[in-house]
C-alpha cells in the first residue's frame, strides 16, 4: 500500500474515537526500555536480554515484592521483541529464540499474577531499532495485539513522515477499539510533531490517546531528569490543561533504582512526576534494587498524590534562587478549600543545601482564609531538610531548606 492510498484510507469518515474507559488515574507499572534497551544477545547477557526470562522474572517480582499491591500493575515490553520480518500472513512474529512460547504465553503469565501486559509498536515503517513497524499494517497489528491479550500498547513514531500522524494515530486507535479489547493507548504523537515543527492538535490528541510523550527519552542521569523537569516547568501551566482522567502527559519513565540518580535526586523525580500527574512507569531491575529506592517507589503517600481522584495535573508556579516550586490540587476538598501537594526542588548541585523563601501568592495558594485551614504533612521526610510557615507584613510565607538536587514535598490538607 503506498502513501497516497494510505492517506485516502485515513480520510474516510469515522465515528470511532478512543473509548476504552482506561487511565482514569495515571497508569503505573514497569517498562523494559530505559534499563534494558535493545539487548538481544541472550548468550553473553542472559539476564539482560529482552526475552521471556526477563519479562517473567520482573513480573514475578512485581507480584512478590509489593509493587502490584502499591498500584504498579502494567508490565511492558518495549522495542526489539519481534523477528525482523513479518510472516506470510503479514503478521508480526515474536523472536522465536527469545520468546519461544510467544506473546500469548507472556500475556497469560503476567495476567495470572493479577498484572496487565504492555507491548511496544511503532506507527512508522520500522520501529526506532529497525524492527517491523505498523504503517500500512495497523488493522492487522491491532487485531494481533488483541489476540495476544495485550492490555497496554505503546506506539512510537520513528521512520514515518510526521504529516501522517494527525490522521494515523487516531486511525490506529480506532482499530484497537474495533477489536473489543480495552488497551491503554500510549502515543508519541505530540513529541514527533514538535520535532517536525508542526503544532500538535491537542483536542485530537486528548480525544484519541490515554497518555502521550511530550519530550525526549529520559536517560539514567540527573541532567536528563532535570532537563525534563525544566521543559515541563516552562510549559506546565499549558500542559496541565490537557491532562485529566483518561488522558495524561507523559514525561517518560522513572529511572529510580538504577545507576545515575542519588537518593535525593530519586526523591525529586518521584515527587515532581507525582505532582505532574505523570504515569509512574519504572524501568529498572526489580531484583537488584537498594532498599531505600524500593521504599521510595512504594511510598504510599506520594503514590496517593499521583493517583489522586480529582485528576488535576500540577504545574510549576515559579522558580527562583535555583529552587523550583511545584503545586497540585488534590483531595479532600473541605468547605470549598482544595488540599494541595507542594514540592520544592533545589537545582543547586554544588553540594550545599539551599534556603528558599516563597510567599503564598507566589505559590498561588489561596490566602483569603487563615493558614490554619491546612494541616501540613512532610511526605518525604529528611533529617537535613526543614520548612517553616510564618506571617509577616500581612503575608504568609514558606521558608524551606532543601538538599542539593533534592526535594521537600509537603501535603497541605484542608481542614
Amino acid at each position: 500500500m503506498n502513501h497516497i492510498f494510505f492517506l485516502l484510507l485515513l480520510s474516510l469518515n469515522s465515528s470511532l474515537a478512543l473509548d476504552n474507559g482506561l487511565g482514569l488515574t495515571p497508569p503505573m507499572g514497569w517498562l523494559s526500555w530505559q534499563r534494558y534497551r535493545c539487548t538481544i544477545d541472550c548468550v553473553n547477557h542472559p539476564q539482560e536480554c529482552i526475552s521471556e526470562n526477563l519479562i517473567t522474572r520482573q513480573a514475578n517480582l512485581m507480584k512478590t515484592e509489593g509493587y502490584l499491591d502499591a498500584g504498579y500493575n502494567y508490565v511492558g515490553i518495549d522495542d526489539c521483541w519481534s523477528e525482523s520480518q513479518r510472516d506470510e500472513n503479514q503478521r508480526l512474529v515474536p523472536s522465536k529464540e527469545r520468546f519461544p512460547r510467544g506473546m500469548k504465553y507472556i500475556a497469560d503469565f503476567i495476567q495470572e499474577r493479577g498484572l496487565k501486559f504492555g507491548l511496544y509498536g511503532d506507527f512508522g515503517t520500522h520501529t526506532c531499532e529497525g524492527y517491523p513497524g505498523s504503517l500500512n499494517y495497523m488493522e492487522i497489528d491491532a487485531t494481533t495485539f488483541a489476540e495476544w491479550g495485550v492490555d497496554y500498547v505503546k506506539v512510537d513514531g520513528c521512520n514515518v513522515d510526521a504529516s501522517l500522524m494527525d490522521e494515523g494515530y487516531p486511525k490506529f486507535g480506532e482499530y484497537f477499539n474495533k477489536t473489543g479489547r480495552p488497551m491503554m493507548y500510549s502515543c508519541s504523537w505530540p513529541f514527533y510533531l514538535d520535532l517536525a515543527g508542526i503544532s500538535p492538535n491537542w483536542e485530537s490528541i486528548i480525544e484519541n490517546c490515554n497518555i502521550w510523550r511530550n519530550y525526549y527519552d529520559i536517560q539514567d542521569s540527573w541532567g536528563s531528569v532535570e532537563s525534563i523537569m525544566n521543559y515541563f516547568g516552562d510549559n506546565s501551566k499549558r500542559l496541565a490543561t490537557y491532562a485529566g482522567p483518561g488522558h495524561w502527559n507523559d514525561p517518560d519513565m522513572l529511572v529510580i533504582g538504577n545507576f545515575g540518580l542519588s537518593y535525593d535526586q530519586s526523591k525529586a523525580q518521584m515527587a515532581v512526576w507525582s505532582i505532574l500527574a505523570a504515569p509512574l512507569l519504572m524501568s529498572n531491575d526489580l531484583g537488584n534494587i537498594k532498599l531505600e529506592m524500593k521504599e521510595l517507589l512504594l511510598n504510599k503517600d506520594v503514590i496517593a498524590i499521583n493517583q489522586d481522584s480529582l485528576g488535576r495535573a500540577g504545574y510549576r508556579p515559579l522558580k527562583k534562587s535555583q529552587i523550583s516550586a511545584w503545586k497540585r490540587e488534590v483531595s479532600p476538598i473541605i468547605s470549598n478549600r482544595t488540599s494541595l501537594a507542594v514540592a520544592f526542588v533545589n537545582h543547586n548541585d554544588n553540594g550545599t543545601p539551599r534556603f528558599g523563601n516563597f510567599t503564598f501568592e507566589e505559590l498561588e495558594i489561596d490566602t483569603s482564609e487563615p493558614f490554619n485551614g491546612y494541616e501540613i504533612q512532610d511526605l518525604l521526610p529528611s533529617s537535613t531538610q526543614k520548612y517553616t510557615v510564618y506571617q509577616t507584613d500581612g503575608r504568609y510565607r514558606f521558608e524551606v531548606l532543601v538538599n542539593p538536587t533534592g526535594v521537600l514535598m509537603l501535603k497541605l490538607t484542608a481542614k
